[in-house]
């Protein structure tokens, strides 16, 4: 409080007193150093250098503020959710750091009005205002030190702006975002279970692991199959936002795979092809309906037919109409079979019936 006011006294007197005041606004003191505070609100499109030609921008405080506010606000999760799995906090904490929570944050503190930036270059980046509040709290961390933005954090952003209890127990369906990112690609997604047993305690557990386009995706242990697959998902969307190179390999590998199967289509015979077979095999059975040997008989002509669509891989795709007119015959014929056997015991059963009563 005194330094404060201290602080107050020196501002008519500041150089920069405007920027002064409206961190005083944002932060709820007066920055002690502040060009720590100038260089959080540089962005590097800019491009500004130093005499020897060093860039100056906010991304090395953005790094240490990273840092800090994980810390700070994992500190301040644990503290407020008393026996609660490592789980449950971490994913409380993950809600809280987010790029999207810390956009708005930035944008709710009205850091984003005194950022300098390119316009043209920074609409590129969905991300600066958040960079910028990372960058903020690296620039409080080295002015005032851990406590300060431990009470930054508390009393301008958890108590004012986020209600923790709120977003701690939000749902984020990082499986469900995945899939729609997935299907907007249409590229193939795939959970596979690699382990399930029980941990020391008798708790049963899950580990699944992601797949696209048969690329392995991240893996993650829970407690339940969905909690496995959730926290898969998120640790996947992660990665592929920190390795763009991985999504051009999904995105390869699904064009080449479209391609295959373009071309096996393009090679299924056509329904005249199958007309034109079938009265080959009609044909060649009323030339010699005695002969039943293998070259002759339809359904080892179908079998060499299938295995060679099988190797090429297109006979998911084809079954003859003939030979589903074949297997309902075959259903017809075993239906009367057994309907004649019934018939059989019937009249065995009332002839045995009158005899015992003449008798």
């Amino acid at each position: 409080m005194l330094n404060n006011i201290l602080d107050r006294i020196k501002l008519p007197f500041r150089k920069e007193k405007e920027l002064y005041l409206s961190l005083y606004n944002i932060l709820g003191f007066y920055p002690h150093n502040i060009e720590h505070y100038k260089m959080a609100l540089l962005h590097k499109s800019i491009a500004k250098r130093t005499s020897k030609g060093k860039p100056i921008n906010n991304e090395r405080l953005e790094f240490l503020g990273d840092a800090v506010l994980g810390s700070v606000v994992g500190d301040i999760v644990y503290q407020h959710f008393p026996g609660k799995r490592e789980g449950f906090l971490t994913n409380a904490r993950s809600k809280i750091v987010q790029r999207e929570t810390l956009n708005k944050l930035a944008r709710e503190i009205g850091l984003d009005k005194l950022l300098l930036s390119n316009t043209f270059n920074s609409s590129h980046n969905s991300y600066i205002d958040g960079n910028a509040f990372e960058a903020l709290i690296g620039a409080i961390y080295l002015d005032r030190g851990y406590d300060t933005c431990m009470k930054f954090i508390e009393k301008r952003i958890l108590n004012k702006i986020i209600n923790i209890d709120k977003i701690a127990y939000k749902l984020v369906n990082f499986k469900s975002r995945l899939i729609e990112w997935c299907q907007k690609n249409k590229v193939v997604i795939e959970y596979r279970l690699l382990k399930q047993g029980k941990d020391a305690n008798g708790n049963p557990f899950f580990n699944y692991q992601v797949f696209i386009e048969d690329i392995e995706g991240c893996y993650a242990t829970g407690f339940t199959k969905k909690e496995s697959q959730q926290r898969a998902s998120q640790l996947t969307l992660a990665l592929l936002r920190q390795k763009p190179q991985l999504i051009d390999e999904i995105l390869s590998i699904k064009s080449e795979r479209t391609k295959m199967e373009e071309n096996l289509l393009m090679a299924l015979p056509s329904a005249e092809d199958q007309d034109e077979l079938f009265n080959k095999i009609e044909a060649k059975k009323e030339e010699n309906p005695a002969e039943k040997s293998q070259e002759h008989d339809d359904s080892v002509v179908m079998e060499s037919i299938q295995n060679k669509l099988k190797k090429n891989g297109s006979f998911k795709y084809f079954k003859p109409y003939y030979e589903e007119e074949r297997d309902s015959t075959e259903k017809e014929m075993a239906q009367k079979t057994k309907e004649s056997i019934i018939q059989a015991a019937e009249d065995a059963a009332f002839t045995e019936s009158e005899e015992s009563e003449k008798n």
